[in-house]
């Protein structure tokens, strides 16, 4: 198994390359390693589709849990691994260095930070609060003994806001504060997408596999992007395929859902495979 400090080493390397690269969101020890038997070159955790996997919803599941899921999803696989931690658990920028500690603790290489609320009316913090809870977090990133790349989130497209320019000065003072990936959730047009990438000097993270969300990774590569994740995505397909045979077993009493599904063999096969 690669060393913390390796694996660090290995995830901002990804970063640095001239195309994008895609990081998917296993929700549990499983998914990890099938995505790991799969080939990518990292994973990222996602706080719905764990959050959904034990029967919560999303931003319910609490810090202490939180860190336990994340320590599995590391321990799954030797990938670089990044976890979502919602908001950083709270809203003063003290609490939110203790979550980057604690995701050091775990072992993962990579965190990111939304500025969410959590459903408050406000549903985003002030700007300057914002940049203070980043420059927080960054502090006690950069005091950890290995390479840790944490990622700012603007969620304003998230929340019902969508506001361009508000997100772009969000991210550009969470790159003054000390971000080193940038991610505005939500935004699907090109158009859109490029004029972040060209109003920010750090890496962009871009979030597909939503409606709306259809550009490819080529396309994505093209005008900049660096990173692409796929959030709650694969879980929710899953969720949808055992939904959809579930009700097909209560409403028609047939059960031609298994016709296509995957063999318990290959399932086994893609672990084998993860390293």
């Amino acid at each position: 198994m690669r060393t913390q400090a390796e694996k660090g080493s290995a995830f901002r390397g990804l970063h640095e390359q001239n195309s994008a690269f895609v990081i998917p969101n296993p929700w549990d020890i499983g998914t990890a390693r099938m995505l790991a038997g799969l080939g990518f070159d990292a994973l990222a955790t996602t706080s719905a589709g764990y959050a959904h996997s034990v029967g919560q919803r999303d931003q319910t599941v609490g810090r202490e849990r939180m860190m336990a899921h994340v320590a599995e999803i590391v321990m799954a696989t030797d990938l670089p691994v990044s976890a979502d931690l919602e908001n950083g658990f709270g809203d003063d920028p003290a609490t939110v260095a203790e979550t980057i500690r604690l995701a050091g603790n775990a072992g993962l290489v990579g965190a990111s930070i939304e500025d969410s609320t959590r459903g408050r009316e406000e549903r985003v913090y002030d700007r300057e609060l914002g940049a203070e809870r980043v420059r927080a977090a960054a502090e006690m990133a950069r005091s950890l003994p290995f390479s840790f790349m944490l990622t700012a989130r603007a969620e304003n497209y998230i929340v019902g806001r969508p506001d361009l320019k508000d997100t772009i000065r969000r991210l550009q003072a969470y790159q003054e504060a000390g971000a080193d990936v940038l991610y505005a959730p939500g935004l699907t047009s090109e158009v859109d997408i490029a004029t972040v990438v060209s109003s920010v000097d750090r890496p962009v993270n871009v979030l597909m596999g939503f409606p709306g969300a259809v550009l490819s990774h080529a396309e994505l590569s093209k005008i900049g992007v660096k990173r692409i994740s796929i959030g709650s995505a694969l879980s929710r397909v899953a969720i949808d395929a055992f939904v959809r045979a579930a009700l097909e077993i209560r409403d028609k009493g047939t059960f031609s859902f298994g016709e296509n599904a995957i063999s318990s063999r290959d399932i086994v096969a893609l672990f084998k495979g993860a390293t």
